[in-house]
C-alpha cells in the first residue's frame, strides 16, 4: 500500500555531473540525467545544479531501468565527476550517495545543503 506523501526509493533517481572549472561556488559543468534523453545541460552554479535536480526529480515517476549515464566529452578537459544518486526526497530533505568518480570515493548525504556542502569541499580543494 502506497501512502501520500510518504518517501519512496526509485531506482532511475541518478545524475552525472561532469565539472570542468569551479570558483566561490561558481563552475562549469554539465548534467546528464536519464529525463534530459541523453542531452547534457550546462550549469553554472551548485544553485543552478539543485535547482534543476529538484525539478527532474519532480518529473520522476519511477519508469523501468534508467538510461545509462557516461561522461561526456563537453567543453574538454574536466576538473571532477560526480555520480549523485538520490534515493529519498521529500521536499529538500534529499536523502543519497555523492560518488567522486575520478578518487573512486563515495560519501553519504542526508540533506541538499549536505550535498551542497561535500561537492563544495571537494571541488574547493
Amino acid at each position: 500500500m502506497m501512502l501520500c506523501g510518504k518517501m519512496l526509493p526509485c531506482q532511475s533517481r541518478e545524475a552525472f555531473v561532469t565539472v570542468t572549472s569551479y570558483r566561490s561556488g561558481i563552475m562549469d559543468a554539465y548534467l546528464q540525467h536519464p529525463r534530459l534523453e541523453g542531452k547534457a545541460v550546462r550549469i553554472q552554479s551548485l544553485a543552478q545544479l539543485i535547482l534543476m535536480l529538484d525539478a527532474l526529480l519532480d518529473m520522476e515517476y519511477c519508469p523501468g531501468s534508467p538510461l545509462p549515464l557516461v561522461a561526456g566529452e563537453e567543453g574538454g578537459s574536466r576538473m571532477a565527476a560526480f555520480r549523485i544518486q538520490i534515493l529519498f526526497r521529500e521536499h529538500y530533505t534529499w536523502q543519497g550517495k555523492l560518488v567522486w568518480q575520478d578518487e573512486d570515493q563515495e560519501a553519504v548525504f542526508r540533506s541538499v545543503l549536505e550535498l551542497i556542502q561535500l561537492i563544495d569541499e571537494i571541488l574547493a580543494e
